[in-house]
């Protein structure tokens, strides 16, 4: 797959594409490794210094980039025997919202996220990643069988919002997304929600309050898009950049207000440079918070899920 750089990226692309046309002289007019392996440096150290100093609409942009590890990825490369869960035995089923039985590092759990799909056929067929009523009912679903055998239930979360269309609201869009908050605030097992790219509205919380909220470093979390507040404030969806610049969306303001509880960091250049590390390093943090909630009882991980998100807010 062609590498694709994000607007600010284009310095980078630039040294980049002088690697390759050099790599393709040598094969011609001798050897340019001396070059090569300079520019190469060259780019490595502006990539590092580029995402070192990312502003928050930097962040959308990378938390989108279209070759950024999705829920198939993180399903293939930490879980094993994986039986895919369909239906929300109402309907029908959300390809939107994935999930099902597996085993994370030789224990069983439920996993279900968001899929945005790779390309043009299966964006389409997950419909960007943006649920209808059925998906978040199948995800109440996969709770349920969660808590009936006392498993853990880690979520992926990767999403624009929930779908705004018509058939979503006729067969109770909002009612559904209450119901699935519901019930992922009121599970008595471990609960781990990990935003992975972007975590948008109630289309994002409705499988994102657990009793632990992870995000990748470069991900983004907020109640509306950029291009939504910017729509509501100045009516100009045009200002985006300055919504994401004042809206508080990254992991670090996230975690200093409390409403994530861990940054989980990105090999350098963003998780679509390195998925294989980005997917392993998100294993390793569920694996340590697994570990700590499964020492707690029911009522104890309940109570702590309740302080946790009556916290969010408060002063002092």
């Amino acid at each position: 797959m062609a590498v694709h750089y994000l607007e600010f990226e284009k310095p980078i692309a630039d040294l980049e594409a002088k690697i390759e046309e050099l790599n393709l002289l040598s094969s011609t007019s001798g050897s340019f490794d001396a070059e090569v392996e300079q520019l190469r440096k060259k780019a490595d150290q502006l990539r590092r210094k580029t995402y070192a100093a990312l502003d928050p609409w930097m962040k959308t942009q990378v938390a989108r980039h279209p070759q950024r590890p999705h829920f198939v990825d993180f399903c293939e490369g930490l879980f094993t025997d994986f039986v895919e869960l369909k239906g929300d035995r109402q309907f029908g089923d959300d390809q939107a919202i994935l999930g099902g039985l597996a085993r994370f590092r030789g224990a069983p759990v439920v996993i279900m996220g968001h899929e945005k799909g790779h390309d043009t056929q299966t964006r389409l067929t997950h419909n960007f990643g943006m649920a209808r009523p059925e998906g978040y009912r199948k995800a109440v679903r996969l709770m349920d069988l969660a808590e009936q055998y006392g498993l853990p239930v880690l979520t992926f979360v990767d999403t624009a919002g929930a779908y705004p269309g018509l058939g979503a609201e006729e067969r109770g869009q909002a009612e559904a997304i209450a119901r699935s908050t519901e019930r992922c605030l009121t599970l008595g097992v471990p609960s781990i929600a990990t935003v992975t790219g972007e975590g948008g509205s109630g289309g994002a919380i409705a499988i994102a309050a657990a009793g632990r909220v992870l995000m990748l470093e470069h991900s983004i979390y907020s109640v509306i898009s950029p291009e939504g507040a910017a729509g509501i404030l100045w009516r100009d969806g045009a200002r985006a950049r300055d919504a994401a610049m004042a809206m508080k969306i990254t992991a670090p303001d996230l975690l200093d207000l409390k409403i994530i509880d861990r940054i989980v960091p990105e090999p350098v250049g963003g998780a679509h440079t390195d998925p294989a590390a980005a997917i392993q390093a998100v294993g390793d943090a569920l694996a340590e918070e697994l570990t700590a909630l499964s020492a707690l009882s029911p009522d104890q991980i309940r109570r702590a899920r309740a302080d946790r998100f009556y916290a969010i807010g408060r002063m002092g």
